[in-house]
């Protein structure tokens, strides 16, 4: 055996030692029949209770009487004190010790547990009970009958059935006296060993029957209690003729022993008496006294003619060991002989051992609760085994018939404590039944068990649980209120108040729903109209009524079902259409919308024109207006009738709305592009110009009046031509004037050749038709090599119309670094291009190609970039306004962009339209049939058409609008802003630098009086006038 082991042993025996010394008995004595709350004692003074102060208590200091279930307390101890009072309960010595005679002891036993646990121990008080004189001695008849023969002699006694009291001691019958005596009689009592007082009739004077056969007298008899009690009874004595030799018994006393288990007929002994007389009075009759109790009159029987006794029931030594039979043998005479038997009944093991269970925990519905938390030897109940038998028989021992954390430690003989012996878990065992079994030591044994249950009580560690996150409900509008939905049901783990689930509505919950606390009943108590909300989403919440409780909850979605309690609604009572007079036939006019409230087929609204079927129809379902006429706004300007809408329902409902359809005017003519001429211009805008300058303007015309007349400009797209990348916003247009402005300061970055494509719309109705010019800026200090900029002019054309800003691959973090490199290169192959187009011009100069110089040294290089470059001389600009124009335009289908800053343009192209062009330089218009010259580029290869026509969009009071349209529009491809300059060979050079500033004249340019105006937002229309520096003279 190892250390811990020992250790343990020697921890369970001292334990033991200290629980036995705990045990202790005391005694009270107490008289019987005491009222209500008389004082016995005080168990805590009287068993010295002084409590350790250094000994913490789990709780209070408290006397707990341990009953057995059923008994009715006849003392009550205070919980708190351990003073010990009588209850209500009479205490009845007679009833409480029924089996105790003459001066025996009466105890009543209870025991009383000491708690906490930290000073627990069980204490058995012994109540003795002391008679009082509560019962008057009674006589078995009230009339007593005694026959004397008529030649008795004198002093000859008789004797007289005795009384009965229950009472013991001095409280017990002490006299009998005769009351209304006679002379010839009197009475004595003789005092048996026992303490039994018997009375005798003693006769005093000679007796003739013949004289007086009947004497009648009370006995009257008295106990000795203070006030003593007494009863009487009549003493009726009859003469009768003489039998002088009484029967002889050849025992007088005899004492036998009959096995408990005899049955019944089972003999027990056989008496014998002679009588001395002869005849009729010498037989003997036999028969129990009636002093005998009615109980052994019940268990034996005697033969009156042979006198054998017999069993007549089964006995029963528990209930009483011991029988007296007291005999008489009587030949007829009046004084029969009396003998005496003791019946001993000896034991065999025939009783089963009992089990009193009194529990020290209160039970709730026959059930122990015990916390999982108890501690050990926690106290649960006292057992008391018991075996009526006697000797081994009734030796009893006990114990638990399987491996339970609960043991039973011996306190008292035959007792013993049920407690916790290891720690409990409700998770891994809710509750025991605990098999208490009680075995003697017969044989074979007899045995009987007892059920001990207890239920761990758990802690409140579960929340409730609901069947399904969501509850999904439906009730019809307009419902009665106080209607009941469901009933909302949770469950929870736990047990008792932990598992009692309180319901209620969430704080998300609408006004009107109601549930009941206790059943889960989800009601609501207002009506619901479907129309105003058709989805109710709200959660109800079920928490548990622990201490600290826990709660979960659930959703509940509620949809409210449609009835037909709504009448179809227009939108508007009366609707006013516009349609353009050349609408054709079965166009769409407008439409109807018509709504209804309800849900369903009760929504389900069908259209009906009721007055002017001749000339429209409806479609019945989307409402759209068809004519089946066409339109001549001259003969008739407007159309009226009335609409019917009847919805689905049953019955349906119906409403009606007027129609007025008014006949206008179409806007027919796109803008027109005056300025510039030509998508091959271009201007100069100097690096050293500043933002909020005016660089260039736009300006169209549309032949159409009033709103369809009007114009507003925008810049769809920008891309700088030379570097294949999209600008930074460095521009912006003057939605209403035109004015082109620089946004921003220009860098190193932004020089080369930027392409705009600018779109001008009108805002007529019921169509917005436009058009779309390219703008050509070369950002750059000088314009000097014509070819470069041609070629430029060449890949935008080639350059389709839809890249933008966002277009390029590069991304907004690389983009400052790819500036720089690409600058870096950029300058090393200018360098380069120069040292090389230099040495190549001046190899190969032609008399076409002649620089003059004029002011400078010869042999020096200009680059595009220098400032202080000036324009020696300036020829004078004509005046030029077009009579005529030859423009071409692109028609082209819009869809919609994924990009909102992206416009993609698609088109195809139209016939040219001729316009007059006075000066347009050497090139002879006349005489060309189309817009273009033969190598320029075809714009139409850039513009396929391969988006769907847009739906229709119809609205109320708005009238059809069709598909918009962009327009490109071709212009000649002569800058109209450069004229004079006959061909590149009439600009003679003298310089061999190819950016070198041509003498040119400039003939055409834009010239604009007033003072230029920063603005600083590009979206701002400009209301101030502006002057541009004069243009340098871009060439061709």
């Amino acid at each position: 055996m190892n250390l811990a082991s020992q250790t343990y042993v020697l921890v369970v025996f001292l334990a033991s030692t200290v629980f036995i010394c705990r045990a202790q008995e005391r005694d009270y004595t107490l008289k019987e029949e005491q009222p209500e709350n008389v004082r016995i004692g005080n168990l805590r003074r009287d068993l010295d209770l002084n409590l350790d102060p250094g000994v913490r208590l789990s709780s209070p200091l408290q006397f707990k009487p341990v009953y057995k279930t059923g008994d009715v307390p006849l003392v009550r101890v205070e919980a708190n004190t351990g003073e010990i009072f009588t209850t209500n309960h009479r205490i009845d010595r007679e009833k409480l010790c029924s089996g105790v005679f003459s001066e025996k002891r009466c105890y009543y036993e209870i025991e009383v547990a000491v708690l906490p646990d930290e000073i627990f121990r069980l204490v058995k008080i012994r109540f003795l009970i002391e008679d009082v004189n509560d019962n008057a001695p009674l006589f078995q008849s009230t009339v007593i009958n005694i026959s004397i023969p008529e030649n008795t002699a004198i002093n000859t006694r008789y004797p007289v059935p005795s009384a009965f009291d229950p009472d013991v001691g001095i409280n017990g019958i002490q006299h009998y006296e005769l009351v209304k005596s006679v002379g010839e009689f009197g009475l004595d009592i003789i005092e048996t060993p026992e303490g039994d007082k018997w009375p005798q009739l003693i006769v005093q004077q000679n007796l003739d029957r013949e004289q007086k056969d009947t004497f009648v007298m009370k006995i009257k008899v008295e106990d000795g209690g203070n006030p003593p009690k007494s009863s009487t009874a009549i003493l009726q004595v009859t003469i009768s003729d003489v039998n002088d030799n009484r029967p002889i018994f050849k025992n007088s006393e005899l004492e036998v022993t009959v096995p408990e288990n005899a049955p019944t007929g089972t003999s027990v002994v056989q008496l014998h008496a002679t009588d001395a007389d002869l005849g009729f009075n010498a037989q003997i009759h036999f028969a129990f006294s009636n002093q005998i109790s009615a109980s052994t009159k019940r268990h034996f029987a005697i033969d009156s003619n042979t006198g054998l006794i017999t069993v007549k029931q089964l006995l029963d030594r528990e209930l009483t060991p011991v029988h007296k039979l007291l005999i008489l043998a009587s030949d007829g005479s009046s004084t029969p002989s009396r003998a005496s038997v003791t019946v001993n009944v000896t034991d065999v093991n025939d009783n089963v051992p009992s089990i009193d269970t009194r529990y020290i925990i209160n039970l709730v519905n026959g059930t122990v609760l015990l916390s999982e938390n108890a501690p050990l030897n926690t106290k649960i109940a006292l057992i008391t085994v018991t075996d009526r038998d006697a000797d081994l028989f009734g030796k009893v021992t006990c114990y638990t018939d399987h491996d339970v954390p609960f043991r039973l430690k011996p306190v008292f003989n035959d007792q013993f404590l049920l407690e916790t012996a290891a720690p409990l878990d409700y998770e891994t065992t809710r509750e025991y039944a605990i098999r208490i079994v009680a075995s003697d030591r017969g044989t074979p044994p007899l045995n009987t068990s007892a059920m001990v249950l207890i239920k761990i009580k758990d802690e409140n560690d579960n929340a409730p649980i609901f069947p399904q996150p969501e509850i999904q409900l439906s009730i019809p509008e307009n419902n009665d209120p106080s209607s009941q939905l469901i009933k909302i049901s949770a469950t929870d783990a736990d047990s008792g108040h932990n598992a009692e689930i309180i319901y209620t509505l969430g704080p998300d919950a609408p006004d009107g729903f109601n549930i009941d606390r206790r059943s889960g009943v989800l009601s609501v108590g207002k009506r619901l109209d479907r129309e105003k909300q058709e989805r109710y989403s709200f959660t109800v919440i079920g928490r548990d009524n622990g201490s600290s409780y826990l709660q979960n909850n659930v959703t509940v979605r509620l949809i409210v079902q449609d009835l037909n309690d709504n009448s179809p609604a227009f939108t508007h009572p009366e609707y006013n259409f516009y349609v353009p007079e050349n609408l054709p036939l079965f166009g769409t006019v407008g439409l109807i919308t018509v709504t209804d409230a309800d849900a369903g087929d009760n929504a389900v609204v069908t259209l009906s024109i009721l007055n002017g079927k001749d000339h429209f129809i409806i479609d019945p379902q989307t409402g759209v207006i068809k004519p089946n006429i066409t339109f001549d706004r001259e003969q008739q300007s407007s159309y009226t009738f009335m609409v019917k809408a009847v919805d689905g329902g049953e019955p349906p409902s119906s409403s009606y709305a007027k129609v007025t359809i008014n006949v206008v005017d179409v806007n027919d003519n796109r803008p027109v592009f005056v300025v510039p001429s030509s998508n091959y211009s271009y201007d100069l805008v100097r690096t050293t110009t500043t933002p909020g300058a005016v660089v260039t303007r736009v300006f169209a015309i549309d032949n159409d009046t009033g709103m369809n007349a009007e114009l507003q400009y925008s810049i769809t797209s920008s891309i700088i031509i030379t570097s294949r990348v999209s600008p930074r916003g460095l521009f912006s247009i003057d939605k209403t004037t035109g004015n082109i402005t620089l946004q921003e300061k220009i860098v190193a970055a932004d020089q080369g050749l930027h392409r705009l494509v600018v779109k001008v719309r009108d805002l007529g109705q019921p169509e917005s038709l436009q058009a779309i010019a390219l703008i050509h800026l070369f950002v750059n200090d000088t314009v000097s090599n014509a070819t470069f900029i041609q070629e430029q002019l060449r890949k935008s054309m080639e350059t389709p119309l839809d890249r933008n800003i966002g277009d390029s691959e590069v991304t907004p973090q690389a983009n400052g670094y790819v500036i720089v490199v690409i600058a870096i290169i950029a300058g090393t192959m200018t360098v380069i291009l120069v040292i090389f187009v230099t040495a190549l011009v001046r190899c190969r100069q032609t008399p076409r190609h002649k620089v003059v110089q004029k002011g400078k040294q010869s042999g020096e290089w200009v680059s595009p970039n220098q400032e202080n470059r000036q324009i020696k001389k300036k020829k004078k600009r004509k005046k030029r306004s077009p009579k005529s124009l030859l423009l071409n335009f692109v028609t082209i289908d819009e869809s919609k962009p994924d990009d909102p800053t992206h416009e993609h343009v698609n088109g195809t192209l139209d016939l040219p339209v001729e316009l007059e062009e006075q000066t347009m330089g050497k090139y002879n218009w006349a005489t060309t049939p189309t817009t273009f010259k033969p190598d320029s580029p075809d714009l139409a290869k850039h513009y396929k058409s391969a988006s769907p026509q847009p739906t229709f969009q119809i609205k109320p009071e708005t009238p059809v609008a069709p598909k918009k349209h962009h327009v490109i529009q071709e212009l000649p491809l002569d800058n109209t802003f450069v004229v004079g300059c006959d061909s590149l060979s009439k600009c003679s050079s003298t310089s061999s630098d190819p950016y070198s500033v041509s003498e040119c004249g400039c003939q055409g340019g834009f010239k604009s009086p007033g003072q230029i105006t920063t603005r600083q937002n590009a979206s701002q229309t400009p209301e101030k006038s502006f002057h541009s520096p004069p243009p340098m003279c871009p060439h061709k």
